[in-house]
């Protein structure tokens, strides 16, 4: 089955390059020139990956993002125009996976799209694992990579689930935010520990009745993150 990859921006030169490159890998690639046409098209066809342009026409990158993640875990990857770190962290904040900043190499794309690709449609846990976890109110699907809280299904992006499942199968061990960019994001992962901080936040605010007080997710300060059963 062909990869589908649907990108998203209004400069018609940048995505003529993208879907070249990315058809002669065998992708099956959409194309959308603004924010409101991208929607539409999401809510129709299911994608394996999303490149999203931040500043778009009608609906902006950040807003798109946002609507996907109402009704979508499919990764998404925001383009920045914009060196400035308060973009991407915006981005990851919104529900993105990743982002790549213009102008950019086009084998940096497709290495950054395989990396994730690879991530989000591995088997989700080798047999020795068992494929659901509960601990207290918390249930987690390996095999479906679902999570709920007490019955109630909770909606994560693929890193966020990355970044659970791994805390759960190794409880009380203290995880640095370096260690889980390797390991969730690997190596050739250029972002930042940021990047981690965001997304503990977020899967915080989703599985924890009072964030600041976690249950699950822990913080040991100064040196990282770790899950408590």
């Amino acid at each position: 089955m062909a990869k589908k990859v649907l990108v998203v921006d209004d400069e018609k030169l940048i995505v003529k390059g993208i879907r070249f490159s990315l058809e002669q890998d065998g992708m099956e690639v959409d194309c959308a020139y603004d924010g409101e046409e991208a929607l539409k098209m999401v809510k129709e066809k299911a994608y394996d990956m999303i490149l999203l342009d931040l500043m778009l026409p009608k609906v902006d990158g950040l807003s798109v993002c946002q609507q996907i993640r109402e009704f979508s875990n499919v990764p998404v990857v925001m383009l920045t125009a914009k060196g400035d770190d308060m973009d991407k962290i915006m981005g990851l904040e919104y529900g993105a996976d990743d982002y790549i900043t213009k102008p950019f190499n086009i084998l940096e794309v497709k290495a950054r799209i395989k990396a994730i690709m690879r991530r989000t449609g591995k088997p989700a846990a080798p047999e020795t694992k068992s494929k659901v976890v509960e601990v207290g109110d918390l249930m987690l699907d390996c095999e479906g990579r679902r999570v709920s809280i007490a019955g109630k299904e909770i909606n994560l992006t693929a890193k966020e689930f990355d970044v659970l499942e791994l805390l759960v199968f190794n409880p009380n061990k203290v995880y640095s935010r370096e260690n889980l960019l390797d390991i969730v994001w690997g190596y050739e992962y250029p972002g930042d520990v940021r990047t981690v901080d965001v997304h503990i936040r977020r899967l915080r605010e989703k599985i924890e009745e009072n964030p600041s007080e976690p249950k699950y997710v822990h913080t040991k300060w100064g040196v990282g993150y770790y899950f408590q059963h």
